[in-house]
């Protein structure tokens, strides 16, 4: 289980604090979501500005790491997050358990990414043995990651609407390890199929009991939650790992 963006429902999210609170709450890992920023460091951050996480509509890929840094991205959650800032993907690597399991999501709609599945593939190079599975929407995005690091776990995030059976060929050609997507996709026949592919599943974003339970009736591997401490309640009530 996963903290989606780290515990987000508790600390804001995609902040050190959001993950060191994820792990504090029994989550296996987190989830989080990297861009590449102005000055070409990896960033941890989800939209494309700062506004809606600080009230300060700043380009992520637009704008140098240091005024990034400058960005309070605690305060407008809560006061008592108030500092928080834009960690680096290295600083989360560094802060987290190094058996806790980092599933990284490249954030980039574009057939050309501006160079950030490389550097990303290099920092991660620089954590070996950590467990890692990096994921996207963008095929172009797992290509590239698929040649540039051949052994690394790679995964392929389903929206609702973008899910077809022409993309889940895709992922098997591709030799993908896990397949990601909307909780509301994961029935018991279609979950049943993608094991028979040799994927593992990883359902999102999975935060009610209700939602949590029909996932582990479904056979869902791993839940990816805003609320990791309530979704390890449900799992352990049903005496799964």
């Amino acid at each position: 289980m996963l903290g989606h963006r780290g515990a987000s429902a508790d600390a804001p999210e995609n902040t050190l604090a959001a993950f060191r609170e994820a792990i504090r709450q029994g989550a296996d890992g987190v989830e989080l979501d990297v861009q590449l920023c102005a000055s070409g460091e990896v960033v941890v951050a989800h939209d494309e500005t700062l506004e809606r996480v600080s009230g300060e509509k700043l380009s992520v890929r637009a704008t140098p790491f240091p005024r990034l840094r400058e960005v309070d991205v605690g305060r407008r959650f809560s006061e008592r997050f108030a500092g928080e800032k834009v960690p680096t993907l290295a600083e989360v690597l560094e802060a987290l358990p190094p058996t806790a399991l980092v599933d990284v999501e490249l954030k980039c709609d574009a057939a050309r990414d501006g160079g950030l599945t490389e550097r990303t593939l290099e920092v991660l190079s620089r954590y070996p043995g950590r467990p890692i599975v990096v994921t996207s929407f963008n095929p172009a995005c797992l290509l590239r990651a698929r040649l540039g690091a051949p052994a690394l776990p790679l995964g392929a995030l389903w929206g609702e609407e973008r899910w077809t059976r022409a993309r889940e060929l895709a992922a098997r050609a591709a030799g993908l390890a896990v397949v990601a997507p909307h909780h509301s996709l994961c029935g018991q026949e279609r979950v049943a199929r993608w094991h028979q592919g040799g994927f593992a599943v990883a359902s999102w974003t999975v935060d009610e009991p209700v939602e949590i339970e029909r996932c582990l009736k479904s056979g869902v591997d791993v839940l990816i939650s805003n609320r990791p401490g309530l979704a390890r309640e449900v799992v352990e009530r049903w005496g799964r790992r």
